[in-house]
């Protein structure tokens, strides 16, 4: 019983970390907000709830409902190509006024815990590889499972977010010394904008159906 229950943790886990350890739009966000020292536990916080709360809703079978409804998947694909294009044009133009990590300081301006926490639930919730990932595929693997080894195939899932975020987001604080050179930062805001755009692209695809 006991075995049966750990080894649906880890399985949990390592599919979790599979899926969520790559570089996409989410983990840049949380990538710079880490080096810039901006509301770092509420951005890794917010990230690891919004994944939970997905992979939760997945498991209980809401995979199986937004499968069942393509103008949801539609209007979720168009919403997020919208916001990753805009997103990545600020990170473009952020490219060519760079800031600098002087010592201590994280930024010359301060971004607002308001406008931080809705960026972060837009990445998290208008993207549909998010849903793809957690409410989809962790969710269909997931009824495979019965009573506690599901409880337990969705708390691994659910740690390997919680470790990624976390780990991603205060370890990030290591590069700042790197970024007190403004080249550093005009290229990592370009990859970030890049990486914006191609996600972007390959949404626009999916929605027009090339």
């Amino acid at each position: 019983m006991i075995q049966a229950l750990v080894l649906a943790l880890f399985q949990g886990l390592g599919l979790g970390a599979s899926l969520i350890v790559a570089i996409g739009a989410q983990n840049s966000f949380v990538l710079r907000q880490g080096i810039k020292k901006h509301h770092v536990f509420v951005v890794a916080s917010l990230c690891t709830l919004c994944d939970a709360v997905l992979i939760s809703l997945g498991i209980g079978g809401l995979g199986v409902i937004i499968s069942a409804f393509p103008p949801l998947t539609i209007i979720a694909t168009w919403s997020g190509a919208l916001f990753l294009l805009v997103y990545g044009f600020r990170a473009f133009r952020a490219a060519l006024a760079p800031e600098t990590l002087e010592g201590n300081a994280t930024s010359a301006q301060p971004v607002r815990l308001r406008d931080t926490v809705l960026t972060v639930l837009a990445f998290s919730l208008l993207n549909p590889h998010v849903y793809l990932d957690t409410v989809v595929l962790i969710g269909s693997v997931g009824t495979h499972y019965h009573s506690l080894d599901r409880l337990f195939f969705a708390i691994g899932a659910m740690l390997a977010s919680l470790i990624w975020f976390f780990s991603l987001a205060y370890g990030a604080r290591w590069l700042a010394p790197l970024f007190r050179h403004p080249l550093a930062w005009k290229v990592l805001d370009g990859m970030i904008g890049c990486i914006m755009w191609i996600i972007a692209a390959s949404l626009i695809r999916v929605g027009t159906g090339h």
